[in-house]
């Protein structure tokens, strides 16, 4: 089982609304997990979004809190509901209406991985499945919900910025289209996710760091998005979707010749966002 569901680095001063997050770059696979799967240890890690932590982990030193999960997405994924369950791959699970995501094998427990290959060779049982999400999912979301039940009793409001990474081939729709070629994509459910004032602001800080921005399309936020973003309450959620060609070499997961540019530009960023809400009155939700 991976050590931990997850790990959280606190700034010395909690002087940001901010709380930045990275469910995907979980990396402990442990043997038996491998073992249990007919794919390598290579192939295995495709939909991780790898060194996405390493890109974010700055947020303390700007007074934000950091989250990352411990488990991997191929393992458990922090991006799915808990019910979010694919009888595809787990025994005794009844079909409930229709969910693309699960459809596709991108349940809370995964059955493939990116391009669609299968992650085992077979069922998984219920107690295996729930067992997983009681032990990795469960922790990792009652302490996000706590940093940012912290962060808004202490500034009256909350934001939390969901970090992800894309395939290059993510983007080859809009880029066929003749428009440039997005680096970024945020995503606030169209809206209902984060005021308006707060993805501006996000938005504006990537482009001046020289990143090419659009917003919900192909990736609008999954369940993390939708389950935290609650605007009217003063909690805000923006999914951060960066294209990962950027920085690394996605066919050896290695980080490429950029890695360290692009890890200075968002650090930029990371400091403006963080600064997003300091000694003004709470943003106003839309």
């Amino acid at each position: 089982m991976p050590k931990v569901a997850y790990e959280v680095l606190h700034p010395d001063q909690n002087r940001s609304c901010v709380v930045f997050a990275s469910p995907h770059s979980g990396r402990d696979y442990p043997f038996s997990f491998l073992r249990s799967s007919v794919l390598d240890e290579h192939s295995i890690r495709s939909s991780e979004d790898a060194f996405v932590d390493h890109l974010f982990e700055c947020a303390p030193r700007y007074g934000a809190a950091f989250i990352k999960a411990g488990a991997p997405r191929a393992f458990v994924d922090m991006n799915r509901s808990e019910d979010e369950l694919d009888p595809a791959l787990i025994e005794g699970v009844r079909r409930q209406g229709h969910n693309p995501r699960v459809a596709s094998g991108l349940g809370v427990i995964p059955r493939v991985v990116a391009n669609g290959r299968s992650i085992y060779n077979g069922k998984m049982s219920q107690w295996e499945a729930h067992r997983r999400i009681r032990i990795y999912w469960k922790p990792y979301h009652e302490m996000l919900q706590r940093l940012l039940d912290r962060a808004h009793d202490r500034h009256g409001q909350a934001i939390l910025i969901d970090c992800h990474s894309m395939p290059h081939e993510a983007m080859d729709g809009i880029a066929r289209s003749g428009v440039r070629r997005p680096d970024v994509v945020l995503g606030d459910r169209f809206g209902s996710a984060a005021s308006g004032e707060v993805v501006d602001r996000v938005e504006a800080a990537l482009v001046r760091a020289g990143f090419t921005v659009t917003r919900n399309a192909p990736f609008a936020g999954a369940y993390i998005t939708q389950a935290y973003g609650r605007p009217a309450r003063g909690q805000h959620a923006v999914q951060i979707e960066i294209d990962r060609s950027l920085y690394m070499n996605e066919a050896l997961i290695r980080p490429n010749g950029n890695f360290e540019k692009v890890q200075r530009a968002l650090e930029d960023v990371v400091g403006e966002i963080a600064g997003i809400g300091q000694g003004r009155v709470p943003l106003a939700a839309e």
